[in-house]
């Protein structure tokens, strides 16, 4: 390429940008369309999501498939051989209201299940760094390797303190009554327990679902119970105990399964029962959070007073809605614009950005030759002459310069072969007209290494000057300083 020609500069300039796009935002570079993907895929908790997020559960599901089989089995052996016998001998509204309490019972343990039972959402990495720097500025830093108390907050409820806990997984302070279920790996918003019986946390958003589905569950499972003890009575009347044993052996698998499940059935019902009439969950009463035990002057400031009025807020009051989305679209980052090159100013920068830029740009160049040239002073070797800077067998580098000048300072004394000086011609070129000139400007920066291409004018058609005969001590101190003053900016 010849050294003064312009057109390759051009094409090796210009060639990353696109000149037919229509519209000054768009990519020069053809980019593969990514198919959105939503929140649930990436949510961070350990849960399951099925039917595109739509459901969600705990990781383990054991013990809620076994809840499931114990309902559709009994509840399926009943209306399949007792249900008929009983309709015949006692009333046809024994099947039906069978039905009604089976299909309630499942409708509200799925809506436990499968529902957010009130996940809080984790920090965002800027809210977090936020919420660190608001502790810090509170507490004061500490000194390196001391970890600091746990972080809490108080607010006043009811005229009870309440302490807000700060939870170092989720990065945030839970509001009151919420805490973080070590099984889902997440902070409920009025949390009351985690039910492996339904697979999923019990919290804000579901637990009205949950309460009905133990007490209507109960009545099933007394309702069950008590008509396949007539069943086999009535049988036994006819043919004696034991042939009516015979005769309905499923009555017997009823009989038994409800036995043992009515009274822990029962009993639950009966404490969730007492919760929701003094309005508390089962993790404050666990740890007797509002207990008398406390202290006289200790009491439930969420409590209304009426068990009445505890009960419609815990069971009519309205439903929050779900505060992670897990169905939404995760958003993409916002791509950053880049710093303006060549003299092009980028679509959306301002005049201040690009001064800036401009700035920054003479501030590298600056430093890098200022290293170039305080690098070899800080060597130890014997001082080359001009003549033994052209070394044979490293042709194509340039023309190399035919006189100095008596007012120009040397070479340094460690550039022993034309590899130094090829690497300060990719670094200092110089226009010809300010021939004494010591800085670059904006325009006449250089490039970063391995982004100009070979044989590009800016390396061969302009005058390489190398630094001419001058004081070694003066050159060092005049780099040191530069150096100093830059890193100092």
């Amino acid at each position: 390429m010849p050294p003064g020609g312009g057109g390759p500069m051009k094409d090796c300039e210009y060639s990353q940008i696109s000149t037919h796009s229509s519209s000054p935002m768009e990519s020069p570079h053809k980019k593969k369309k990514i198919a959105a993907r939503r929140k649930w895929e990436v949510f961070p908790g350990r849960n399951k999501f099925f039917c595109n997020g739509r459901i969600m559960m705990a990781r383990q599901t054991g013990v809620f498939y076994l809840t499931l089989i114990l309902i559709l089995v009994t509840s399926g052996l009943f209306f399949a051989f007792d249900c008929p016998y009983l309709a015949v001998r006692i009333t046809p509204a024994i099947p039906v209201v069978g039905g009604i309490l089976f299909f309630f019972v499942m409708g509200t343990l799925l809506r436990t299940s499968f529902s957010d039972p009130g996940v809080l959402p984790r920090a965002t990495p800027d809210e977090a760094a936020d919420l660190e720097r608001q502790i810090d500025i509170a507490n004061g830093t500490s000194s390196g390797g001391y970890r600091p108390p746990p972080r809490t907050k108080e607010v006043i409820i009811n005229g009870q303190t309440v302490k807000l806990k700060y939870c170092f997984t989720c990065k945030i302070f839970r509001p009151p009554r919420a805490s973080h279920c070590s099984l889902c790996d997440n902070c409920v918003e009025r949390f009351d327990h985690h039910c492996p019986w339904v697979g999923n946390c019990v919290g804000k958003r579901n637990y009205r679902f949950f309460y009905m589905f133990i007490l209507s569950l109960s009545f099933l499972t007394v309702f069950i119970f008590a008509f396949v003890i007539a069943h086999v009575i009535l049988r036994s009347q006819q043919t004696g105990f034991l042939n009516a044993l015979k005769d309905s052996p499923a009555s017997v698998l009823e009989a038994v399964v409800c036995f043992f499940s009515v009274w822990s059935i029962v009993g639950l019902s009966g404490f969730h029962t007492y919760l929701i009439s003094s309005n508390q969950t089962t993790n404050e009463d666990i740890k007797g959070s509002w207990s008398n035990k406390r202290g006289k002057e200790n009491y439930n400031p969420y409590s209304y007073g009426n068990i009445f009025t505890n009960c419609c807020v815990a069971l009519c009051g309205p439903l929050s809605p779900s505060l992670i989305d897990r169905r939404g679209y995760i958003q993409p980052d916002t791509p950053q614009p880049a710093a303006p090159s060549s003299g092009i100013t980028m679509y959306g920068a301002t005049q201040s950005q690009s001064d800036m830029c401009d700035q920054d740009q003479c501030i590298q160049s600056t430093k890098f030759v200022l290293q170039a040239a305080a690098t070899p002073l800080l060597q130890s070797e014997p001082s080359l002459t001009s003549d033994e800077l052209h070394l044979s067998g490293k042709p194509g580098l340039g023309t190399p310069c035919t006189s100095l000048t008596l007012g120009q300072p040397t070479p340094p004394s460690s550039m022993p072969n034309l590899a130094t000086e090829a690497t300060l011609a990719d670094i200092m070129p110089l226009k010809e007209e300010h021939v004494g000139h010591q800085f670059l400007t904006p325009d006449e920066a250089p490039s970063p290494p391995r982004l100009l291409a070979a044989g590009s004018p800016l390396a061969h058609s302009r005058t390489m000057h190398v630094l001419g005969l001058a004081s070694q001590d003066s050159l060092h101190e005049d780099s040191v300083r530069g150096l100093v003053k830059l890193s100092s900016v």
